[in-house]
């Protein structure tokens, strides 16, 4: 089969064998895939997690068809129109383990469903379960015109947030993304900007997807017992932190990340998912934008479209 590969020269679309399902897998019929950051990292020999490195099959998130089970597999039968994430997307065909997808709803089609997986679990997590966000309540997505980004807003619109901020360095993004503000996390004066907006008290929840030099401007944009979700650190992995305003604050900080987390944590979020918020996902209220979509064959022209950093929404690649 197909699939999309790190060697020693670089990822290419080389020819591997078919994975077979065992335990409690599904073989999946891949008919598109989208693009994550981590991805990026992986394309060029970086590792995430465990996974990465020589000989890896790329890709993060997908939606297709059933097309085998392993013999413990469950929920799922041969056929059905499935959307998950896992290792080894890239492919003509890749292997999920059964609690880790959802059926995909029959008014969307493949692309559109491959854009979800990722975005619903990582933020529905880092909104609702972790961060803990309340009606009436103020949150600000550091990162919003990304796919996770655009979703972590409608999750907290959804969950009845009455002051949704979303930050984006780029000017031609900033603004499109739905958020009630918008600012530019570059520009030094971007806290004031939101403590104007909450009565000089700051937001009730943070969810950081840059971190690095933002890191100390967070705790002072966060009120006096409000809550940050560290979920990326595309802004940079080490910084100065304000231990002292942390405290002053009060403020609960709190790391996220799905590289260590067990199959069974993955399930159980997959599942809160499903209980949560899955209505909303069937009547399309939570949805994202496709900026662009190519052919598999194409795979490389949409990393470059996505290293160039100025689609807002997801990439897809269709097989």
């Amino acid at each position: 089969m197909k699939a999309y590969v790190y060697g020693p020269g670089g990822a290419t679309i080389s020819d591997v064998t078919q994975p077979q399902p065992k335990g409690s897998q599904v073989l999946v019929r891949v008919r598109a895939c989208a693009l994550n950051r981590a991805d990026t990292g992986m394309r060029k020999g970086h590792a995430h997690g465990a996974a990465g490195g020589v000989g890896t099959v790329l890709g993060m998130e997908w939606a297709g068809e059933v097309a085998e089970l392993g013999p413990n597999a469950k929920g799922v039968k041969v056929g059905d129109r499935i959307m998950g994430s896992g290792g080894a997307a890239f492919a003509e065909y890749t292997l999920a383990d059964h609690g880790r997808l959802f059926h995909a709803p029959s008014n969307m089609n493949f692309e559109e469903a491959a854009t979800l997986p990722v975005a619903l679990t990582t933020m529905h997590n880092a909104v609702v379960t972790v961060g803990g966000v309340q009606p009436g309540q103020s949150v600000l997505i550091q990162g919003a015109s990304s796919g996770v980004g655009l979703m972590a807003m409608q999750i907290a619109r959804l969950k009845g947030a009455k002051l949704v901020i979303g930050s984006s360095t780029d000017a031609s993004r900033r603004g499109r993304d739905g958020a009630d503000l918008a600012i530019d996390s570059s520009d030094p004066q971007w806290v004031d900007e939101v403590l104007k907006a909450t009565n000089g008290e700051g937001v009730d929840l943070i969810v950081d997807q840059v971190s690095g030099k933002v890191a100390s401007q967070n705790l002072a944009a966060t009120k006096i017992k409000g809550r940050i979700v560290n979920v990326g650190r595309l802004g940079g992995t080490h910084a100065d932190f304000n231990f002292d305003l942390h405290a002053a604050r009060r403020i609960d900080y709190v790391g996220v990340t799905f590289r260590t987390r067990t199959i069974e944590e993955v399930r159980e979020i997959f599942e809160e998912v499903r209980k949560d918020v899955w209505g909303a996902v069937e009547s399309r209220k939570l949805q994202l934008p496709i900026d662009k979509a190519f052919a598999f064959d194409d795979i490389d022209q949409a990393f470059e479209h996505m290293e160039a950093n100025r689609h807002l929404g997801k990439i897809v690649v269709t097989l």
